[in-house]
């Protein structure tokens, strides 16, 4: 896998095998696989005497619904050009009008994989002592976080 800026000043993915797609889908299943979702678990750290409640009811809904449709659009973009490439070969584009759905489906898998693995810092963890689960869960947090490094220094500007 290749990723590139484009002159329309997005970013382009190369897929170079079937593997990569999968890796890139990805996304999606790290994102959605903890029991509550992002915008609830945030809510959950609001306190009581912040206005949780308020939180809970105003802010949560809409949250939620805006993290959803960021997996969605990225989630059906994927399929798109999977589809296009007939799982083989291919790239997809990611767009400046795409972009922070794209930086937030990166950063709820993200955040997903961080609450169940517990990484911390990157540098500190030792992959001979991590099981294949946990060693392929780290390497796709590393891949996403330097997808979303590339979409600050070449998209988002």
């Amino acid at each position: 896998m290749k990723a590139a800026p484009t002159l329309e000043g997005g970013l382009r993915i190369d897929m170079e095998e079937a593997h990569d797609w999968q890796l890139l889908h990805a996304i999606i299943s790290d994102a959605t696989e903890q029991q509550d979702d992002l915008a609830s678990r945030l809510g959950g750290l609001i306190r009581p005497e912040a206005g949780a409640e308020d939180w809970q009811e105003y802010i949560v809904p809409d949250l939620r619904e805006s993290f959803q449709d960021d997996l969605n659009l990225v989630g059906a973009a994927i399929e798109a050009a999977m589809v296009h490439a007939s799982g083989g070969a291919g790239p997809i584009w990611i767009t400046p009008d795409d972009c922070f759905a794209w930086y937030s489906a990166f950063n709820q898998a993200r955040l997903a994989i961080e609450e169940r693995f517990h990484f911390g810092q990157g540098e500190m963890v030792d992959l001979q002592k991590l099981t294949a689960s946990q060693r392929s869960a780290f390497i796709r947090s590393k891949f996403y976080c330097q997808i979303q490094g590339l979409l600050l220094e070449h998209v988002m500007k």
